[in-house]
């Protein structure tokens, strides 16, 4: 089960949402700049993102054998291989909801400027907030991304603890 991977911005995940892409490669392959609505777009492409954590308890169930079926799977591969794709779609997940912190950070920046030299303008107010309320939101999804990350890891380590030992991080 392979990570979804490639550098991927806020505007491609507009593209994701808009036209409505279920592959992970068209949504890569049709780019062209366009402003969408955040929240629905940003849910979908994380979503497709989780699959991996998502379906986490199958995958091993499939390919992890059991102590009868030990002598024909060679269960540390396995183990190994979903090892790195769990860390490679974290580490992408990550890095996607971080760069759409920054580039939605900026805008409120951006705004709050605008709005520090024009307090009257209501339509900039509105503006304002609703990106402030955004970039809450999407802080949000790093808490609920631990949360995904700490089950899967969790159900990974119970399964392939006495397979394969992860190499010890820096």
């Amino acid at each position: 089960m392979a990570a979804p991977s490639g550098g991927v911005n806020c505007e491609e995940f507009a593209e994701f949402q808009v036209m409505g892409f279920s592959s992970w490669g068209r949504l890569l392959e049709a780019r062209s700049p366009r402003s969408r609505s955040c929240q629905g777009w940003f849910l979908e492409l994380l979503k497709v993102m989780r699959t991996i954590d998502d379906r986490i308890v199958h995958e091993l169930n499939t390919t992890v054998p059991t102590a009868s079926f030990a002598g024909k799977i060679d269960a540390s591969q396995t183990c190994k291989q979903l090892y790195e794709s769990l860390m490679e779609a974290h580490a992408n997940r990550d890095r996607v909801i971080k760069n759409c912190i920054a580039q939605t950070s900026s805008v409120v920046k951006h705004l709050r400027e605008e709005r520090e030299k024009n307090l009257d303008d209501l339509t900039l107010l509105k503006q304002l907030r609703k990106e402030q309320t955004k970039l809450k939101w999407m802080q949000s999804e790093l808490n609920v991304e631990e949360v995904v990350n700490d089950r899967s890891w969790k159900v990974f380590n119970e399964r392939c603890r006495i397979h394969f030992k992860p190499p010890k991080k820096e």
